[in-house]
C-alpha cells in the first residue's frame, strides 16, 4: 500500500513536517545557504572566542566552494575550527582506501577544500578529522574533548541513512541511537544509489565496506542541518517529515531533536518534473 505522505505536493510538504523543512529555488540556492550557515558559525564563534566543531560531508558537496570563496574573500580564520568528516569508503580489507581514488572523501577534502583556502586563514592539519577504522573510538573521544559538536551537516539516503549508519529494523530507536563511530558494511542499495550518482554506474568496482561517525554523535550535535536535491530525495524528504520513527529509516529518529532542519529544492518539492 503506498502511504499517503508520497502524494504530498510542495504546500501540503511544508505545512506540518516532523522536522522543520525550507525549500529553495534550486541545487546553488541550497549549497549556498550550507555556505552561509558554516561561516556565520565559525565568524560568531570567532567574535567569541570559541571553538567551532562541525561533523562534514562528501554528499552534499556543492557548499564547500561556496564556503571556500566566502573564507577567503572575508579573510574568516580557521584556526579554532575542527572539521570532523562523516565518513570514508574502505577495502576489502576495511583500510582506507587510497586517496587518490576517485571515491575517496579524504582525497576529495583535500583538492577541494583545504588546498583552496589561503594557507594563513586553513585550520591546521591535526584539526582536519577523518574516522579511522583502525581507531574507531577517536572520533567520539575528540567530541567529548572539545566540548561537543556545533553543527552536523549532511545529506540523507536512499533508505534514510544519515552518514553511513545504515538502516537496521531489527533495532529499536534507542539501540540504534546508541550508536557511535563504527566499521560496516555498506547496504546494497546504497551502493546502487552511490554507483549511480557518482561512479557512472560502476556497481561492481563500489566499496563494500566504510568507517563512519554514529549517530549517536550526530544526534548529539547542538544543531543539524541536512539537504536534499537529488530525485529520489522526493520520496526521501516525505518521509523524513511524515513517516513513523524507525529504525528502518533512520533520519526519521532524529525528529525530536531541538534544532534541525531540512532544506530541498523547488524540484524535490514537486511531485513531478
Amino acid at each position: 500500500m503506498r502511504h499517503e505522505y508520497y502524494s504530498y505536493n510542495k504546500e501540503q510538504l511544508l505545512a506540518k513536517p516532523k522536522i522543520r523543512m525550507f525549500c529553495m529555488e534550486n541545487n546553488e540556492a541550497v549549497f549556498r545557504q550550507m555556505a552561509e550557515q558554516m561561516t556565520d558559525e565559525i565568524e560568531a564563534n570567532n567574535r567569541e572566542g570559541r571553538r567551532t566543531v562541525f561533523i562534514c560531508p562528501v554528499g552534499p558537496v556543492g557548499q564547500y566552494p561556496y564556503f571556500v570563496d566566502m573564507v577567503n574573500e572575508r579573510g574568516i580564520s580557521l584556526k579554532q575550527v575542527w572539521f570532523i568528516n562523516m565518513d570514508e569508503y574502505l577495502d576489502d580489507d576495511k583500510k582506507w582506501i587510497p586517496m587518490d581514488h576517485p571515491l575517496s572523501f579524504r582525497g576529495f577534502m583535500e583538492r577541494v577544500v583545504y588546498t583552496k583556502i589561503k594557507p594563513e586563514l586553513v585550520m591546521p592539519e591535526e584539526q582536519r578529522i577523518f574516522p579511522d577504522p583502525e581507531h574507531v573510538e577517536r572520533v567520539p573521544e575528540l567530541i567529548e574533548k572539545l566540548g561537543g559538536v556545533d553543527i552536523a551537516f549532511g545529506g540523507i539516503g536512499i533508505n534514510g541513512h544519515v552518514a553511513f549508519n545504515e538502516a537496521d529494523p531489527s533495532m529499536s530507536g534507542e539501540e540504534f541511537l546508541a550508536q557511535k563511530t563504527r566499521v560496516l558494511a555498506i547496504s546494497p542499495e546504497t551502493r546502487a544509489a552511490n554507483a549511480i550518482g557518482d561512479f557512472g554506474g560502476a556497481l561492481e568496482d563500489m566499496p563494500r565496506y566504510c568507517v563512519t561517525v554514529g549517530i549517536y554523535e550526530i544526534a548529539h550535535a547542538r544543531k543539524i542541518r541536512l539537504g536534499c536535491f537529488r530525485n529520489w530525495h522526493r520520496a526521501v524528504v516525505r518521509r523524513a517529515g511524515y513517516g513513523e520513527k524507525t529504525s528502518g529509516f533512520p533520519v526519521s529518529l532524529l525528529q525530536d531533536h531541538k534544532d534541525i532542519t531540512l532544506t530541498f529544492t523547488e524540484y524535490v518539492g514537486r511531485l513531478e518534473d
